[in-house]
Formats: structure tokens, C-alpha cells, sequence
């Protein structure tokens, strides 16, 4: 999986912008839908992929990242089992039957508030994420319990979007970012 986005800040500052500013600020959303296709086995045009994202909200045009809701759309629209999850002591049981979940999260930091999208999957050694730190250099260890992680790090306003392969993933990225 050597074409996945471990960290969005190493994308060039001018390469793919998402709205008017750099992707390695604002692009976690779609970075972790990138992420997510390309963990099903799928290909992606990324300016495509942004572009569709811009369209979903035209008066934001990606400025301010993505909604909470955006990959859970745009999975739907290409015709992928969709369920968002709230509640995280049911993540962990949700996580584990989905082939690849995107995570959204609010986190704090003295007095800076933001907020993430990361792809993820179980594996045999627990859970994995992917773009998840400022520092990630490639998949990073969750540990056995999305719960456990994410009441650790005390994040917050937490949404899980499961999703399952469709089946046969042959779609033509044209097909697949709108």
C-alpha cells in the first residue's frame, strides 16, 4: 500500500489545493477518502476527487475541510454499503465488520480546537489509521479499541462512517469521483 497518504502535510503546498488553500491544512477529508478507495483496491483521480468535494458545499469550496457527512455522500453516490456509527463504545463491533472506516474527530489543544478525518481498518495486530498525527510517516497502531484510542487522546464530536466493498472493484476513477 505504498501510494496511500500517510501524512497530508507532505503534499506540496501547491499541489492539489482544495478551495483556495493548501490540501496539507484543509484536505483531510478527502485524504482519507483517497485512502479508503485505495485500501478497497480502487483508483482515484485526487483532483477529481477534490473538485467533487468543492461542489458538495459551493459557497465554502473546500476553505474550511469537509463536513462530517462528505465521505459518507460521496461512498453512497459510487454505490458503496454506507453506516454511520455514533457512540463510540459500539465503534470497536462496527470497525471490525466494516472492510474500511473513515474516523471524524474534534480534538483540542490548549487553546486551538480542530477537527480530522483518518481511514482505518482492523487488522490482526488491532486497528490501523492512516494521516492520522502531524508527524506520520505510515500506518499508525490504534491499538484493539477505537474507544480506548480516542478516549486517550480525549477526542471529541466523534462520527464513524463504515463502509463495505460493493463487490468487484472495477469502477473507472470517472466513475467513481462524479
Amino acid at each position: 500500500m505504498n501510494d496511500l497518504i500517510y501524512n497530508q502535510r507532505d503534499i506540496p503546498r501547491e499541489e492539489h489545493r482544495y478551495g483556495l488553500r493548501p490540501s496539507a491544512d484543509v484536505g483531510c477529508g478527502w485524504v482519507a477518502t483517497y485512502n479508503a478507495l485505495r485500501i478497497l483496491g480502487y483508483q482515484t483521480d485526487i483532483d477529481r476527487l477534490i473538485r467533487y468535494y468543492e461542489w458538495q458545499l459551493p459557497l465554502i469550496h473546500g476553505n474550511a475541510g469537509t463536513f462530517f457527512w462528505g465521505p459518507a455522500v460521496c461512498f453512497r453516490k459510487w454505490g458503496f454499503p454506507v453506516k454511520l456509527v455514533a457512540g463510540r463504545q459500539r465503534y470497536d463491533e462496527a470497525a471490525k465488520a466494516a472492510d474500511v472506516c473513515i474516523l471524524f474527530y474534534h480534538w483540542r489543544s490548549r487553546y486551538k480546537l480542530g477537527a480530522h478525518f483518518v481511514a482505518l481498518r482492523h487488522t490482526d495486530t488491532g486497528f490501523v489509521g492512516y494521516n492520522t498525527y502531524r508527524n506520520s510517516t505510515g500506518a499508525d497502531a490504534y491499538g484493539e479499541s477505537l474507544e480506548g484510542f480516542l478516549k486517550k487522546r480525549k477526542y471529541f464530536g466523534t462520527v464513524l462512517i463504515c463502509i463495505w466493498d460493493k463487490g468487484g472493484n472495477t469502477l473507472e476513477s470517472s466513475r467513481q469521483t462524479g
